[in-house]
């Protein structure tokens, strides 16, 4: 299996979409939802845009389709429901552990001390 730190520095929009589905299986507009949640509508995914980062997070093997459906009565075969794979969650983990090494850094500490209002 690859080193996880070889993905490093994931692309923002990676990393969002990583942590989406680290909380659930979801299909392409509940990604779209979730992402422009979780940022307070920061980051908004276009269809195209996204199925492209999805397309290469399935060659990476960080994503993998699921098989499951949420709401099974509701299933729609075209929707295409995907996971984080056990790659994928080492890959977010070790981002998350880079970021926040940087974030706690005294570089950091003191811009933000300087510059934040």
């Amino acid at each position: 299996m690859p080193d996880p730190r070889s993905f490093l520095p994931l692309k923002p929009v990676d990393l969002q979409l990583l942590l989406a589905l680290g909380e659930e299986e979801l299909h392409g507009y509940g990604l779209v939802q979730a992402i422009a949640d979780r940022t307070d509508g920061l980051v908004t995914l276009e269809p195209g845009n996204l199925y492209r980062v999805i397309k290469r997070l399935l060659a990476d093997g960080l994503v993998a389709e699921s098989e499951r459906r949420t709401v099974p009565e509701l299933e729609d075969e075209r929707r295409r429901y995907y996971r984080l794979t056990a790659l994928g969650g080492r890959v977010v983990a070790a981002e998350i552990r880079r970021l926040q090494t940087l974030v706690t850094s005294p570089a950091v500490r003191a811009i933000v001390r300087r510059w934040a209002t």
